[in-house]
């Protein structure tokens, strides 16, 4: 392989860095990426453009709290739905047919069941780690993220008020994105599963299925944890 050929598939592989970060952390700045990745601002810039090009990421202007310093503001990036397109989906097609016939033939209370045994299995593969990282809901969520991320949610956690007094799950890519866009049942039942792992009561703010750059779940900290009625209405 020669030195031109090398130096592109570097390029790519940068590139496919640039874009898992913005998926991760967007709304995120060249500036961000740049820090994490070791390289100079400008070099984050080109993949940016060229990303900007090929239409998987686009400008993004997060609101701001309080006033806005001189200059121009730093510019943010999210995925577009091309991004999260690009990446495996576990199956879409497939899923989305079964669960269309599983509608058809048993009605909404089967599909309703479904969603509730995903939310059952989701509780099971997760609650080992959550609940070894002890009882705060912070360090929980930080656990929680860290495990989905493994299983390709690129999730990460954001402080609220400090951390003080809540903190946002946000979720930058859902292998069944396609699937829950069409059977919304399946997010609301990972918000169950997600407030049984936390033992408090979540509110899911966004997702990615609905039209959103980042599936986010608000997790309040310090909050009293979740009353044993509650927690059985939560596994219906």
């Amino acid at each position: 392989m020669n030195g031109e050929a090398v130096t592109e598939q570097q390029d790519v592989c940068t590139r496919e860095q640039v874009l898992d970060l913005i998926v991760e952390k967007g709304p995120v700045t060249a500036t961000v990426i740049a820090k994490i990745l070791g390289l100079t601002t400008a070099a984050v810039r080109r993949h940016i453009t060229i990303l900007l090009n090929s239409g998987q990421i686009v400008e993004h202007e997060p609101g701001v709290i309080g006033k806005r310093g001189r200059g121009r503001p730093a510019r943010h990036y999210v995925a577009t739905e091309n991004a999260h397109t690009s990446l495996p989906e576990g199956y879409s097609e497939l899923a989305l047919k079964a669960l269309g016939y599983l509608g058809q033939v048993g009605g909404g209370e089967a599909v309703e069941g479904f969603a509730a045994a995903r939310s059952r299995e989701i509780e099971r593969r997760y609650a080992p780690i959550v609940r070894a990282a002890g009882s705060d809901p912070r360090v929980r969520a930080l656990a929680l993220a860290d495990a989905l991320t493994q299983d390709g949610y690129a999730a990460t956690v954001r402080d609220i008020g400090g951390g003080q007094i809540a903190v946002q799950l946000c979720q930058g890519h859902c292998p069944i994105q396609q699937v829950a866009g069409d059977f919304p049942a399946l997010c609301e039942a990972e918000t169950k599963a997600f407030a049984r792992l936390l033992d408090v009561h979540v509110q899911r703010l966004a997702t990615l299925a609905g039209g959103d750059h980042v599936c986010t779940t608000h997790i309040p900290v310090g909050a009293p944890v979740i009353h044993p009625a509650a927690r059985a209405a939560l596994r219906k």
